[in-house]
């Protein structure tokens, strides 16, 4: 390589290096007259856990739509590791690290655990269109069963979908999610509909993620959120209204007003 390439590849290494995991640069979103996003700035770093608060048409399910590649911004700028992705469909940025689930499960409940979670692994590797059987040595399988484990499902594992509870569930969303080394995933409300015992154990798994897997959560519990998160973003009517560390969050008067209505215990 000449010395202009090399030096052309150090800059991009060093470009790669220091670029956020996330970048929102005037990020909006227009449905007709409605804005449903509005200026929307906003940096994540790598292997940052951010939690995005705020109540029920705040935006926040349109910008994980957009960071997706679900919906185009109507204006702004996308970018992922310091590539521009603001065009890119979903499968593009799915190739590029970015993972999510959604707020409705999305399951093959005829399946078992093992075999859900096989397919999800299978879907982002090489041998995707393979008709062949995994054999007992396929790293696949051994892929499989650690990510179960990972989300506390290893006693699960061939028990099919259908029957497990509505957690059990939730909890093998995120193994799908895990799939095929992400190293960003949106987490859409996951602890909604879970009981107390649920929720802490949403809490366990969140918190003992890889350190180098970055996650932004859409949360309406607090509780889950606050623990969870490095940082917060608030968001009220399309627009960023907060940041800041979980603690200022929750202490925050305006923010205290706003949305829960006084104190927060």
């Amino acid at each position: 390589m000449s010395e202009t390439g090399l030096e052309q590849a150090a800059v991009a290494v060093s470009n790669s290096a220091s670029a956020h995991a996330l970048e929102l640069s005037g990020v909006s979103k227009l449905f007709g007259a409605l804005a449903a996003l509005s200026e929307i700035d906003l940096a994540i770093k790598p292997g940052e856990r951010r939690a995005v608060l705020g109540s029920n048409g705040a935006g926040k399910t349109t910008l994980f739509n957009c960071i997706t590649g679900d919906f185009l911004p109507s204006s702004g700028r996308i970018r992922m590791f310091g590539e521009d992705v603001t065009q890119f469909p979903a499968q593009e940025r799915i190739r590029r690290g970015l993972r999510r689930t959604y707020q409705i499960s999305l399951l093959f409940n005829g399946l078992t655990v093992r075999d859900n979670v096989y397919l999800a692994c299978r879907g982002v590797s090489r041998g995707r269109y393979s008709f062949l059987r995994p054999r007992a040595d396929d790293s696949l399988m051994q892929a499989t069963e650690d990510l179960i484990a990972a989300v506390h499902l290893s006693d699960l594992i061939d028990t099919p979908v259908a029957v497990l509870a509505y957690g059990q569930q939730r909890q093998l969303e995120i193994a799908l999610a895990l799939a095929g080394a992400p190293r960003l995933i949106l987490f859409d409300e996951p602890a909604a509909g879970l009981s107390p015992t649920e929720r802490r154990d949403l809490v366990d798994i969140l918190t003992g993620l890889p350190r180098h897997i970055g996650f932004v959560i859409i949360e309406h519990d607090m509780d889950v959120a606050l623990r969870v998160a490095e940082r917060v973003t608030m968001m009220h009517n399309g627009r960023i209204f907060k940041e800041g560390l979980p603690e200022e969050i929750e202490n925050d008067p305006e923010v205290q007003a706003l949305y829960l209505g006084g104190g927060h215990e």
